[in-house]
């Protein structure tokens, strides 16, 4: 068992948690028994190593030796795990995982070809709740891929795995492109541009034009300053969501998952 929080592969697994140890190894954290089964389930290849403490062991037989089978696992005390952890009451489980983002083009071709083409382009979001939180929603209303452009927030940061719950596992993730590069391969193959702006045209309007049935790819901005002016002149339509009662506004991640919801029903309804 590894006691100290000075061990060599506590502390290389703890350095996963900063951007710059992830990006020189291609490795990241994922935290909790929910999410190592989700990797267990639909992505066992991607997984490196587990840290689990005894506890953890008791917990959840069945899963670990299910991961056993694809991967490393090494006991470790309570503070050693806490050390490799980002949370502050962990659960036991952490493990250590390869990054596997999906090139641009191979992204929007798979979502372009599928049954219910829909995609979210996310343009400079930064907080790392949204992003999972997006991923997470995207995932659950049958999206094909998410795109992460450039000078966002790094889709395999420890609070964005966790929003997830899993949902990175299940879906394509691009990243590092520019938003314009981004739009520009959805609208080559043939998907429509939506931009979520509060200058757009009603998104009930475009619903019964019979636009969000369309093959289609929404771009979401920045969530201080949404989408500025020649981002949002690449998108063939922007669209806003009615606010009915005294709300202010939505945040990112709920109005993003209002969006792709939207598009979801009305594709799903030509059937």
């Amino acid at each position: 068992m590894l006691d100290s929080p000075r061990a060599p592969r506590v502390r290389e697994a703890a350095r996963l948690q900063q951007r710059a140890a992830r990006s020189s190894t291609g490795l990241f954290l994922l935290e909790g028994p929910a999410c190592l089964d989700e990797a267990v389930r639909w992505q066992p290849a991607q997984l490196v190593e587990v840290f689990v403490t005894d506890a953890a062991r008791e917990r959840h037989p069945e899963l670990l030796e299910r991961a056993a089978q694809h991967a490393q696992l090494t006991d470790v005390s309570e503070r050693a795990l806490a050390a490799i952890a980002d949370t502050v009451h962990p659960q036991g489980v952490v493990a250590v995982a390869k990054q596997a983002p999906v090139r641009l083009e191979d992204a929007i071709a798979r979502a372009a070809a599928s049954e219910h083409p829909l995609v979210a382009i996310l343009h400079e979001v930064r907080d790392p709740g949204n992003l999972g939180t997006i991923l997470r929603a995207a995932d659950a209303a049958g999206a094909s891929a998410v795109v992460v452009t450039a000078n966002s927030v790094d889709a395999f940061a420890p609070k964005v795995v966790r929003a997830t719950t899993g949902s990175l596992f299940h879906i394509d993730i691009a990243v590092g492109a520019s938003t314009i590069d981004a739009v520009e391969a959805a609208a080559a193959a043939g998907l429509s541009v939506l931009a979520a702006d509060v200058s757009g045209e009603d998104l009930v309007d475009l619903q019964s034009e019979g636009v969000l049935a369309r093959p289609t790819a929404w771009l979401f901005g920045n969530e201080a300053r949404g989408l500025d002016a020649g981002t949002l002149a690449l998108a063939d339509r922007a669209a806003r969501l009615p606010v009915y009662g005294r709300a202010e506004s939505l945040n990112l991640a709920t109005a993003a998952s209002v969006c792709l919801y939207q598009s979801a029903f009305a594709q799903r309804a030509l059937r």
